[in-house]
This record gives C-alpha cells, structure tokens and sequence, in this order.
C-alpha cells in the first residue's frame, strides 16, 4: 500500500478516536472521511471506534463505489453525504458528522444556532442552519445538508445531529468542537429566554477582524 494512502488510514483513524475522546462521539454513532487524490477514505459502518482497525476503512470513488475493503467491512451508512459535500466543495478536504450531545439536542427541536455569540462565525456566516429532517443515509438527506452547508462549513441536521467541513482533519474536528461548545451555550442562555442577536454588520466586521488576524486557524497539517 503506498504510503500516502496508509499515512491517510492512520490520520483518520486517529481523528475518529479524537472524536470519542471529545465526547463528541459514541457507539457506532457518527463517521469521518478525508478526501483522496481521487476519492475519499471514509469510516465502516457498524463498528466502534475503539475497535476500529486503520485496515477497517473504507476507500470510495466520489459516487460512492467501494475501491477498497477489508473483507467484511462496508462504508459508513452516510457515505453519500461524505461523497456529495467533497464532491461539491472542492475546498474541503475532511467532513466530520457526529451526534453531539447538545448540537444534537437543538437539531431534535429543528433549531440552529443564531448570532447570539460571536463565534458562531467560525462556522462561516452569521449563522448555522439546521437542515430539515430526512431519513439516514439517503440521498434526500444529503440534498438537504448541502443547502444547509452553502456559504457555510457546519451544519446541524434534524433529529440526527451535526457536521462539520475542514481543509484538514484537524480543522474539522475543532470545528464540530466548537459548534458543540455554542450549542451548550446558546442552550444555557435560552434558560433566561431568547438571548439578544447580533446584528448582520457586526458579524460582518467579527468575520473581517477574524480573517486579519487567522482567528482560530489551527497551522496546516497534512491530514
């Protein structure tokens, strides 16, 4: 197996158990991929992360044939999401979907998350969407997340969960942390009623200072 492939095995491997470590992440709930040069490598279905093998995952072509797998092994129940947002956002390089706690608790009453905080910029607008309910793995679904995700690098779907887009596996994985970070808070301030917004020009500038300074850019890794 060529390095660079074998070298992508272990990254993603390692993400997926990041994710359980995080406790963004549990059971057989929530998958991974990272794009290849040609395709994408993406976690099995039906397995644990902590008994998860670098050999496990799975290697697609963009329209979701199976180039690669162990014997036994077949990919992620989502796969189609994973192959349509890399195949549509050329710029993302690694697609993180998990059913964290909170995020997940907010998409279950269909809500997303507004401008109450200026962080939610780091998701890449003013806002992140909840994209409507439709059933696991289905093309419906992914439809749905795509429109949710334009202009955007995360979103939270319907009694299911989130996900969240990088240029690497490490600013995808930040990024589903901090979209479960402002739904705990957003939760927490709705105990008082519904927080104040920002503004639209306010977000605008927070996006613009953000940019100047690389705000919450992790430094470039090859995963």
């Amino acid at each position: 197996m060529p390095l660079a492939i074998e070298e992508s095995r272990q990254r993603l491997l390692a993400a997926a158990l990041r994710l359980v470590a995080l406790g963004l992440n549990q059971g057989t709930a929530g998958n991974l991929s990272l794009r290849l040069s040609d395709g994408l490598l993406i976690t099995p279905s039906s397995l644990p992360c902590e008994r998860m093998e670098a050999a496990d995952l799975v290697e697609l072509d963009l329209e979701g044939r199976v180039r690669r797998a162990a014997a036994g092994r077949q990919p992620s129940s989502e796969w189609r999401l994973h192959a349509d947002i890399l195949r549509s956002r050329p710029e993302v390089r690694a697609v993180v979907h998990c059913h964290s706690i909170r995020a997940t608790a907010l998409a279950c009453h269909g809500r997303g998350i507004p401008a109450f905080h200026y962080m939610v910029v780091q998701a890449g607008g003013a806002d992140i969407r909840c994209a409507p309910y439709a059933t696991f793995g289905g093309q419906a679904l992914s439809d749905a997340a795509l429109v949710a995700l334009r202009d955007r690098r995360a979103c939270l779907m319907a009694h299911h969960g989130q996900v969240a887009l990088g240029r690497d596996l490490d600013q995808a994985l930040a990024l589903a942390v901090e979209v479960e970070t402002l739904a705990h808070m957003y939760l927490e301030a709705l105990r008082l009623g519904e927080p104040p917004l920002l503004d639209a020009a306010e977000m605008e500038s927070v996006a613009a200072r953000m940019a100047d300074l690389r705000y919450g850019v992790p430094e470039p890794s090859r995963g």
